[in-house]
C-alpha cells in the first residue's frame, strides 16, 4: 500500500513543503534531512502523483529525447541504452518521466518544435553531436532548456553540455602505444562528423606528432561502430606491405570485430599485436576480471546518463543557472591486450 507526501511528511515530522523541496533536490534542504526524507520514501514506497506535481508546478514532468534512426548515425550504436538507464534513475527519482521519440533524421527539428508547442517536456537532452551542430541555435531559439551528451565544435554560442575529454583520452593511449615501442599505430575511429570521434582523431594525430611519427592515411578509418566494421578494418590492415603494429578503436564493439579478425589470421593479443580500445563500461559487455581483456579508456556512459538528467533539472528548476558544463576524465585500465612492438 502506498503512502501519500502528507502521510510520509507527518510520519517525519516534516511539513509536506519541506518533504517535497528534498525529494525535488532543491538546495535548500540540507543534506541530512535529503537523505532521511529518500530513506523514508524508499521504504514507504512512495511515489509522487506526477499529474498533480505537474498540475502544482505548471510543468509537464517530463523530460524528452528525439532518436533519429539515419543507419549512418551514431546514436544508433547500442551505449545509448546504458545511457538512458542511467538518465532514467534520476528521472524516476525526482518525479520526471521519459519521452522518446524516434523519427526520420529530417524530422527531427519538427519534433522539437512540437514538443515544445504540446508542452509535453520540460527539457530535452540532445544526443550525437555533430561538429556545427545547428541544432544547438535552434534549440535556443526555442527557449526550451537543453543539455547536450557531448559537444559541438564550431559553435560558439554558450550552451549545456556533458562530455568526456574525448582528445586527451586519445592522446594518452596513443603515447601508451608509443611508449611500448608502436610507431604503425592504427586509428579505427567513429564517423568523424560526429565531434566525439573529431576530437579522439585529434588526439590521435597530437600524440603521434610529440612522438615524432608522420600520420600515414592508410592507418586511418572512419565508419559507424559496429562489430563487422572491426573486423573487416583488422583484415585488411594486416594485409599492408607495412602493416600496423597496434590499433586504437573506437569502441568496445569494434575491438571485438579487431579481436575477431586479428584472431582468423592467427594473431595474439598483447603478444603478436596491441589493441586500445575505449570502453563506456557497459553494463551488458564488460572488460573486467582480475586482468581485462582489452587496455582500455574508460568512462561509465550510465553514471554520464545520471549527471546529464541532473543538470538538466537543474535547468528546468532554476532556468538562469545555465549554462552548465561538465568534462568527465576517462581512466587508462591496463588489460592483457597490449605489449611491446615486436622487432
Amino acid at each position: 500500500m502506498s503512502v501519500t507526501l502528507k502521510q510520509l511528511a507527518a510520519s517525519l515530522g516534516l511539513s509536506p513543503t519541506t518533504v517535497s523541496r528534498a525529494l525535488n533536490g532543491f538546495p535548500e534542504v540540507n543534506a541530512a534531512t535529503r537523505k532521511r526524507v529518500e530513506h523514508a520514501a524508499a521504504a514507504a514506497n512512495y511515489h509522487p502523483n506526477t499529474r498533480a506535481k505537474s498540475l502544482a508546478t505548471g510543468r509537464a514532468q517530463a523530460i524528452g529525447h528525439v532518436i533519429p534512426v539515419s543507419t549512418s548515425h551514431e546514436i544508433v550504436n547500442p551505449v545509448f541504452a546504458d545511457f538512458i538507464a542511467g538518465a532514467g534513475e534520476i528521472y524516476a527519482r525526482n518525479g520526471y518521466e521519459m519521452i522518446l521519440r524516434v523519427v526520420p533524421d529530417d524530422s527531427e527539428a519538427h519534433a522539437y518544435r512540437d514538443l515544445m508547442a504540446r508542452g509535453s517536456v520540460d527539457g530535452v537532452i540532445l544526443h550525437g553531436p555533430r561538429t556545427n551542430d545547428a541544432r544547438v541555435a535552434m534549440l535556443a531559439e526555442l527557449g526550451l532548456p537543453f543539455l547536450l551528451h557531448g559537444r559541438t565544435s564550431g559553435v560558439s554560442a554558450p550552451y549545456s553540455w556533458i562530455d568526456i575529454n574525448n582528445q586527451r583520452s586519445f592522446k594518452r593511449a596513443t603515447e601508451f602505444l608509443c611508449n611500448f615501442g608502436h610507431r604503425r599505430i592504427a586509428l579505427i575511429n567513429g564517423l568523424e562528423e560526429m565531434d566525439f570521434a573529431r576530437r579522439r582523431r585529434n588526439g590521435y594525430l597530437e600524440a603521434l606528432d610529440e612522438a615524432g611519427l608522420a600520420p600515414d592515411p592508410m592507418l586511418m578509418r572512419q565508419a559507424e561502430m559496429t562489430e563487422p566494421y572491426g573486423y573487416r578494418a583488422a583484415q585488411e590492415l594486416i594485409q599492408l606491405p607495412d602493416p600496423p603494429t597496434a590499433f586504437l578503436a573506437s569502441s568496445m564493439i569494434v575491438a571485438y570485430g579487431i579481436l575477431r579478425g586479428l584472431s582468423d589470421l592467427g594473431l595474439k593479443l598483447g603478444s603478436d599485436i596491441s589493441v586500445v580500445t575505449h570502453d563506456d563500461e557497459l553494463s551488458y559487455l564488460p572488460n573486467d576480471g582480475d586482468v581485462p581483456l582489452f587496455t582500455a579508456t574508460r568512462s561509465s556512459v550510465r553514471e554520464a546518463g545520471r549527471r546529464a538528467a541532473s543538470m538538466l533539472l537543474q535547468l528546468v528548476a532554476e532556468p538562469g543557472s545555465g549554462p552548465l558544463t561538465e568534462l568527465m576524465e576517462t581512466a587508462l585500465v591496463l588489460g592483457a591486450s597490449t605489449g611491446p612492438a615486436r622487432v
